[in-house]
């Protein structure tokens, strides 16, 4: 009895030397459910965190043809987070992320919110960000799809401020953690507008997002989709892991299959949530602040995703609101017209028009 009776006061003593007491500051801000959270379904312990940071930091030396350009505790810690501590598959991540932005370097020139083609995709909605997070502590963001303007934003600038974003998001451990949900909404998302989605653009996405991020996605949703985006994600599917493809949803016009996963009182009105409809300019007043504008003049500020700390969401409730223009229906047959050839292999569409 005596040796088991001691052990709790052992161990809180022990919490106390001096390598744990150093990396408890990883842990700070954390609520006390987050941590148990962690430990629980990620294998966070702190006994040990500084050890599992260092095994991943010294695997560095065996990919020399990586630049790792970022290597301080708390940025190693979001990839084993995502990976579950699994020390190989952290590292693994942590080079595909680095090398992502290698092989991908004019994605990733100008990598600011004040980028136009950035700031442009931001005030058109592209993502949306939801102030509150759901029942499991997820951050849910949002795509309108019929809002892709393609005379106005590039795939590849949609896809740069959906990065950027993530990075200013992935700041907060909480989010390490509790991970991310995403809902896209295909209503009115016409066929010439799905024939842009080409299998080079699309496996730069799959890249990005799947193979080279350190976020936890538990869900992503798609709604109102038409037969043509079944056809798309059935062209995909190869691509995806097993673990993604089993986190994709494809609800159609059943929200109740929505909600039995996200619960109403998290959604807005478009979603038959209870909160109100989104307002497509949150986010983007959140990244620009003062600089935030819906016109076609941009004014130019510095702002670096790397080193962002957390925005006070008071910028949203200082600006007035900017509803865009949402359709509610998908696009009905025999409305499609043929889209100019003329496009090389490398981009030919997934769906032709002809």
């Amino acid at each position: 009895m005596g040796p088991i009776s001691l052990l709790p006061k052992y161990q809180k003593l022990n919490a106390w030397n001096g390598d744990l007491a150093k990396m408890t500051h990883l842990q700070a801000g954390l609520s006390p459910e987050t941590i148990e959270k962690a430990r629980l379904e990620l294998n966070e312990n702190p006994d040990v965190l500084h050890q599992d940071i260092q095994q991943v930091r010294d695997m560095i030396i065996t990919r020399p043809d990586i630049g790792f350009l970022r290597t301080d505790d708390a940025f190693i810690l979001r990839f084993l987070r995502a990976r579950k501590f699994h020390q190989a598959d952290a590292f693994r991540l942590l080079a595909q992320y680095f090398q992502y932005r290698q092989l991908n370097l004019d994605m990733f020139k100008n990598f600011k919110a004040d980028d136009p083609g950035i700031k442009r995709a931001l005030i058109d909605g592209f993502p949306g960000v939801l102030e509150n997070r759901d029942h499991y502590g997820r951050k849910i963001l949002l795509l309108f799809a019929a809002n892709w303007d393609q005379s106005r934003n590039s795939f590849t600038d949609i896809l740069r401020a959906i990065l950027l974003s993530l990075e200013v998001l992935i700041e907060d451990p909480e989010l390490q953690i509790n991970g991310f949900i995403l809902i896209i909404d295909w209503s009115n998302f016409s066929f010439k507008q799905a024939s842009k989605l080409t299998p080079s653009i699309l496996k730069l996405a799959i890249e990005g997002l799947q193979d080279s991020f350190p976020a936890r996605f538990g869900g992503v949703h798609f709604v109102n989709q038409p037969w043509y985006i079944h056809a798309l994600y059935t062209l995909i599917k190869p691509f995806l892991k097993d673990k993604t493809r089993k986190r994709i949803f494809l609800h159609g016009n059943n929200l109740n299959s929505l909600h039995q996963l996200i619960h109403p009182e998290f959604l807005p009105s478009e979603f038959g949530g209870t909160l109100p409809p989104y307002d497509m300019g949150t986010w983007a007043r959140t990244l620009l602040g003062p600089d935030y504008s819906d016109e076609n003049d941009y004014t130019h500020t510095s702002y670096n995703a790397m080193h962002v700390k957390h925005t006070s969401s008071n910028l949203e409730r200082e600006c007035s609101p900017k509803l865009m223009k949402r359709s509610q229906s998908v696009v009905e047959a025999g409305t499609l017209k043929h889209e100019e050839k003329g496009e090389n292999e490398n981009t030919q569409p997934l769906l032709a028009l002809d």
